[in-house]
Parts: C-alpha cells; structure tokens; sequence
C-alpha cells in the first residue's frame, strides 16, 4: 500500500496501513488501478477511506454527499458502508474518470445507492436546495480548492444536525504554514481551516490523515 502523506513520517504511515487497514477487494483494485494514472494523489488512500467508514457508522448514516468523485474510491467506500437503503449524491465534472467509478460502483453491487450528477457542483447543490431534499447525515468536499469555502456553505445548509462535514487536503503538503501563499488554493484552504476552527456552527477537528482532514460536526 502506498501512502500518501508528506508530512507524517512514512514508516509510521506504513504501520498504520499495514496493521490497521481492513480494505475490500475491490477498493484496493481501484487503487491499484488509479495509481497508474498521472493525477493518482487525487484519490484518498485506505487509511482515510476506513475512517470515513468508521464515522459514517458511527452516526448511523444514510445519505452522504461526495463533491468530487474522481475514479471513486471514497464514493465506493462510502456505498459499502451505508445500509442497502443508502443513498449518495455524487458531484463531478468529469466523465471520463468517473467512467472508471461506475464499473467498479457496478462490479461490487453498489450502483443503486449513488445518483451521479455531472456539472458544477454548486449548481448541483443548489439544485439539491431548492428541491429541498432530504437533508444528508454526512458530506465530503474533495473538489477544485477555490471553490472549498462555498462547497462547505452548501453541505452545511444540506447538512442534518449531528452530521459531518469532511474537507480533504486542507494541509496541502505543509503549504498552508506558508504565512503569504502564493497560490489561490493555498490561500482558500488556510481560510477554510481558520473559518471552521472559529464557526459556532460546527464542532471541529483537523487531523494530519493523508493529506490533512478537516471533520467539522454540525451542532444540534
């Protein structure tokens, strides 16, 4: 297994995958498969994936909003956690690498639950809101960065009492310590980090998981 993480010490990261990762077949197939591809650290890694499945268990969820599918690791983790009357909403703009997501979504029985929607995501979402759907237990953001701020606006408003909201990347390889970034991306996951971590909304905690992990618990 590869890791994925800059920062944190890759022989500890590698103990924490080897010892602790309980990965279906098909995910690590997935993952083997994305690895060849030239944006591979788009995907999340294992570790990552089995956290999301612990939490989502934790609270009991059902629906779960995914912006940014890519080739679908964390869409498929997410399905084979929820109960067979799960549902997610999938945000992407790409067909071609969620092309990869649905045969591996259909090869391990779990087509039923996801509704992909290709298009801007915040289009999708306001679309979500404005439908008034059934509000979503949890949410995660793994999309274009400068758009973070607004994503996590709408999966909050989207979002249940006591659900999460989870943002990936939010320590972007150590970038967000630079006190001037350069980079609009930098900048919006430094703000996004400095608005959760004082919003009255939201119960919170950054962890240092593959490339930093923002949960964010929305308050009863």
């Amino acid at each position: 297994m590869t890791a994925k993480s800059s920062f944190v010490d890759l022989a500890i990261q590698e103990y924490i995958i080897a010892n602790t990762v309980r990965e279906h077949p098909l995910l690590r197939e997935l993952r083997e498969e994305t690895a060849q591809l030239p944006n591979a650290r788009m995907q999340i890694g294992p570790e990552q994936g089995q956290l999301m499945q612990l939490l989502a268990r934790a609270i009991g969820a059902r629906r779960y909003l995914e912006i940014g599918v890519f080739t679908g690791y964390s869409s498929l983790a997410m399905a084979l956690a929820l109960p067979a009357d799960g549902y997610i909403l999938a945000c992407d703009v790409s067909e071609e690498y969620t092309s990869i997501a649905r045969r591996y979504w259909k090869a391990a029985g779990v087509e039923q639950k996801i509704d992909l929607r290709i298009g801007p995501a915040l289009e999708t979402l306001a679309k979500a809101r404005e439908e008034h759907v059934e509000p979503f237990d949890m949410a995660f953001i793994d999309a274009d960065k400068n758009n973070v701020g607004n994503y996590y606006e709408a999966s909050l408003e989207l979002l249940r009492p006591g659900g999460f909201v989870l943002v990936d990347n939010v320590l972007w390889g150590g970038a967000v310590l630079d006190p001037s970034p350069d980079d609009a991306d930098t900048r919006a996951l430094d703000a996004i980090n400095r608005k959760a971590g004082r919003d009255g909304r939201v119960d919170v905690a950054l962890l240092p998981v593959c490339d930093g992990l923002l949960i964010a618990r929305k308050r009863l």
